[in-house]
This record gives structure tokens, sequence and C-alpha cells, in this order.
């Protein structure tokens, strides 16, 4: 789905009484495509605590962005800077104040699904790569671990969500996966495997761990979240040696 039509969806019908609303969403999209103002306070408010109350951020989409940390990983200072819809392009944007200026100990990126489905444009997975390299140079910079989460599975289970399955070839998904994996091991980087955690035997996302054949629901984020905290101690030890 392109750009232009994940605004139009999102915006109201196109009558008289809402043209005022309309205008005004859009400008908002052009004034701050990466939704830099999601966490703007937020992110003050976090640079004032104690660096053990941040120490890890998960940067991310709508995945992320529904995933509640404190019920997942309950007493972990970790922080939530997922936003629903975002592309790599846009996280690279906004990573400075939603990572980098928590100085956090570790930084969790799960994304690319969004890429795929071209939702902010078409992009080829040479320039997905290069938006994740952009992270890592960042985040190694500023003493930051990273740990790349794989691209999860998706699946066409749910017939009103097709769309999601449509806009996602699997086949894309595990190229990704594969240079992700690759990645890492080549730079000392965390590599978090949900996907082969996820799939099914038919290369499809669980039908028991999502509503719609592409977010995880409660049974999907307890695979993740043992995955996710696994990843997490590997890179702190990385951090330390």
């Amino acid at each position: 789905m392109s750009l232009s039509q994940v605004v139009l969806q999102a915006l109201p019908p196109d009558t008289p009484e809402n043209c005022a609303t309309r205008d005004k969403m859009m400008w908002k999209w052009l004034e701050d495509w990466p939704n830099m103002a999601r966490y703007a306070e937020a992110d003050k408010q976090a640079e004032t605590l104690p660096a053990d109350q941040r120490t890890v951020v998960f940067m991310g989409d709508s995945i992320t962005d529904g995933w509640n940390l404190a019920k997942y990983f309950p007493g972990k200072p970790y922080v939530n800077r997922g936003i629903s819809a975002q592309t790599t392009p846009q996280m690279l944007l906004r990573f400075r104040p939603d990572v980098i200026n928590l100085k956090p100990k570790v930084v969790v990126i799960l994304a690319g699904t969004n890429d795929i489905a071209g939702n902010t444009g078409p992009l080829t997975l040479k320039e997905i790569e290069d938006n994740y390299e952009s992270m890592a140079d960042l985040a190694r910079a500023n003493h930051v671990a990273v740990v790349f989460s794989s691209v999860t599975p998706v699946s066409n289970y749910v017939p009103t969500k097709i769309r999601f399955f449509n806009e996602r070839p699997m086949a894309e998904i595990k190229q990704l996966n594969e240079w992700l994996q690759t990645y890492t091991r080549e730079h000392h980087y965390v590599y978090l495997d949900y996907y082969s955690h996820m799939v099914d035997d038919h290369g499809m996302l669980r039908k028991d761990i999502s509503e719609d054949g592409l977010h995880p629901n409660d049974a999907g984020y307890r695979i993740m979240a043992p995955l996710a905290e696994k990843a997490i101690a590997e890179a702190m030890a990385h951090q330390k040696s």
C-alpha cells in the first residue's frame, strides 16, 4: 500500500463538514512524515529518568506499538518506541530522538514488513538494508548494542485481512531475514529470530497466534517475549566483552 493510500484510508469521508479535518490531517502528514511528535514529550521525560530505568528501547512499527511491554516484561526498564504503519526510513529519521538521546544499553529493532508492503512508497531490498545499516551505525557510534529482529511471517487465513498477506510476499520476507542474519553475524550484532518460532508447516504465520494474519495476539507475544529477553541478554553480554 502506498503512502497516499495509507493517508487516504485514515482520512474521514470527503464531505463539506469534514474538509477542515481532512486538511488538518493531511498537513500533519506533510509536516511530520516520520511522526517525530508522537514521542517528543515522552522522550523529554525519559531523558530525566535514571539510566537504569531505560536500559532497552524497542523500536518498530505496529507490532511493537501494540506490544504492552509492562505486561510481557514486568518490572523491566524497557521503553516502547513503536509507531503503527512505519517503515525503516521513518524510523531512521526519528532514531536519534527516540533511541540515541535516551542512552539505552540496547536497542531492539523490529521493522521491514511495512517496507515490503510499500507503506511509504516502493523500496528495494537494498534500500531497506541500507536503512538498517544506518540505524546500526548510529547505535554503534553511541555505544548502544544492536538487536535486529527478523521480519515476522504473514498468513492468509483471515479473508477480510488478505491484503496483509498479498502486500508482503513471503519470498521477500525470507530474503530480508537472510540478509539480517548474515549482517548481524558479520558485524557482531544479535539476530533475534521470531520468524522460525512463528511460522507454520505451510510457511505462514500460525493461525493461533494472530487474529489478522499480521499482528501477534497474546499467544504470539508470549512466544516473542522470551526470545527478545534472550537476545537482550546476549546483546548486554556482547557490550561488556
